[in-house]
């Protein structure tokens, strides 16, 4: 199977250059192992069960033995094996030599299994499912580098509605990217099932209440794209699924769905602001692809077609995995505003050069004007003497054309943007 080219092969490539390893962690199924077999020469699967016996003799005499091979070599999985990181992070250390190892792992390791923490010798890459311009969805003829410089942009997506809501509920997986059948809505459905039975237990041993977990990815899902608090989503799973879950339970599950990569929290923004009114600072949930909430709820395309309401939440969910691919990879990150009146903005994104923008997500046309005058409004309350001005005001839409307003407010669709 051909590769399909990731927007992280870049950042990679540059790490393995002055880094002496990289670890591609993220999600189960994003595409990890694919990418890293790409940049690498050699490889050990710690989840191969024919060698687990080998593997284990290995770790408890000389674990120096899996560094054995041709460079770049890489650990597929390391986590089930921690001391790799140790022996890595020593052979680094003694050879002073670049571009060595390369480790992936689908969950973040518990405190305490790795000696060293590995500053200035591993390197860390986040990876997610795919984006629409890595997926080649997105026609990629609107850039973030020439919406921070300014530039006029004009394209033109090929997606209609009926598309994006199909490429929601696929997900961004890369083996469902080339299946045409509605077989592809099945990856995400068969994710959750292996996360609810298999990857909460693995992770570090612990058994967990598979219903208990299956209600609180429900409520997450119901929530998507909200600032929801912990007592809501225990008073959710009281009332919609007549089930009990204390708070420390609760706080375990999350967090152990945070350690598989599964939720990443979006944070308020600090930016400076003249308002008088209060910032409401707790973080919005997300999936780290928006087919888990639907395959949770179990929606297909035309359920969100037939329900605009729940279709917005889904695309803002989506819009925002595609934000955080293409700002990360620009060493960027994104934030959001909301305050005490409710006035809010969806995504702020901001650079390491200091630059910063501030964008809408609404899925129809009818609301672009409403979301344009809604971002000039939120660049009034501003402190420009502290952050500066906006680069850009932007309407990120399910829309097919890409342009630039009279007022300045850029008018992107989803389908043509890239990092």
């Amino acid at each position: 199977m051909k590769y399909l080219p990731r927007i992280v092969d870049k950042e990679i490539d540059e790490l393995m250059e002055i880094m002496g390893a990289v670890l591609i962690e993220g999600c189960k199924w994003c595409g990890k192992s694919t990418t890293g077999l790409y940049h690498a020469k050699s490889v050990i699967e710690f989840q191969n069960p024919d060698r687990k016996q080998e593997y284990d003799n290995i770790r408890n005499t000389k674990p120096s033995l899996f560094l054995n091979g041709e460079k770049p070599r890489m650990f597929d999985e390391w986590q089930m094996y921690p001391v790799v990181w140790d022996s890595v992070r020593t052979d680094v250390d003694h050879t002073g030599l670049k571009g060595q190892y390369i480790l992936t792992g689908s969950a973040k390791p518990s405190e305490g299994e790795t000696m060293h923490t590995g500053t200035g010798r591993i390197s860390r890459v986040l990876m997610r499912p795919m984006s629409l311009f890595e997926s080649k969805e997105s026609t990629g003829e609107v850039s973030f580098g020439d919406i921070l410089a300014g530039k006029d942009i004009s394209g033109v997506s090929k997606l209609s509605l009926e598309d994006i809501a199909s490429i929601i509920v696929r997900g961004g997986w890369p083996a469902s990217i080339s299946i045409k059948s509605d077989a592809k809505y099945r990856i995400a459905k068969e994710y959750v099932k292996s996360l609810i039975h298999e990857e909460v237990r693995s992770v570090d041993g612990v058994e967990r209440n598979t219903e208990k977990m299956q209600n609180v990815l429900r409520s997450l899902a119901r929530n998507i794209s909200t600032q929801v608090s912990n007592s809501t989503i225990e008073a959710d799973i009281k009332n919609s699924f007549d089930d009990d879950i204390s708070r420390p339970t609760l706080t375990d599950y999350l967090n152990t769905l945070e350690k598989l990569f599964v939720i990443e929290d979006v944070k308020a923004t600090n930016l400076n602001l003249r308002s008088k009114y209060a910032l409401r600072t707790k973080p919005k949930k997300y999936f780290v692809d928006p087919s888990i909430a639907t395959a949770i709820l179990d929606l297909k395309p035309m359920d969100l077609i037939n329900d605009l309401n729940t279709f917005g939440f889904m695309f803002e969910s989506l819009c925002i995995r595609d934000l955080k691919i293409y700002t990360e990879s620009l060493g960027g990150d994104v934030t959001f505003y909301r305050d005490e009146r409710g006035f809010e903005v969806d995504a702020i994104l901001r650079m390491p050069s200091g630059k910063w923008g501030a964008i809408e997500v609404k899925l129809g046309a009818g609301y672009i004007d409403e979301a344009a005058n809604n971002l000039l409004k939120f660049k009034e309350h501003v402190d420009i003497k502290k952050c500066g001005e906006p680069s850009f005001l932007l309407v990120l839409t399910g829309t097919n054309y890409s342009y630039k307003r009279d007022d300045g407010v850029y008018v992107v669709s989803i389908g043509t943007l890239k990092n």
